[in-house]
């Protein structure tokens, strides 16, 4: 594996900087997998997410999703509610071949063996701890 992202951050931006990096990182054909852990593993479960303070707020959020429709970016809600939408994001850096794989540890934490959020697969600790061990590079949430 050249690359292996880890997302921990429930942060929306970094949910998305993490996953475009990742799906851009593969499209230029590089061997790469997220493992997606912690609170963004609570956050994809929930579907919410946190917005940093500059990033965040109703003029702030309808620019991001109009800049982000141009960006061909996945965006939820309509009007004065649309935003960038991580949680399908997902769904799209799983079809363009990324594995995104759920951390064993906060699945069974977060009690969510059973209903994984779409996009994510299931993984051993032992593939983590081989993941780990054989990438070229472990890039933290972007």
């Amino acid at each position: 594996m050249d690359q292996l992202f880890i997302l921990r951050d429930a942060s929306g931006s970094s949910a998305i900087s993490t996953l475009l990096a990742a799906r851009d990182a593969k499209a230029a054909g590089r061997d790469v997998a997220v493992l997606v852990t912690q609170a963004a593993l609570a956050a994809l479960d929930s579907g919410s997410f946190e917005w940093p303070r500059a990033l965040s707020g109703p003029p702030m959020r309808i620019a991001l999703a109009s800049a982000g429709k141009a960006l061909k970016l996945p965006i939820a809600g309509r009007g004065a509610g649309k935003a960038l939408d991580p949680k399908a994001l997902v769904g799209e850096v799983s079809k363009a071949g990324v594995p995104l794989l759920a951390c064993p540890t906060w699945v069974a934490l977060l009690g969510i063996e059973d209903e994984l959020p779409e996009g994510l697969e299931a993984t051993s600790a032992e593939n983590v701890a081989k993941l780990l061990a054989d990438a070229g590079q472990v890039i933290g949430s972007l």
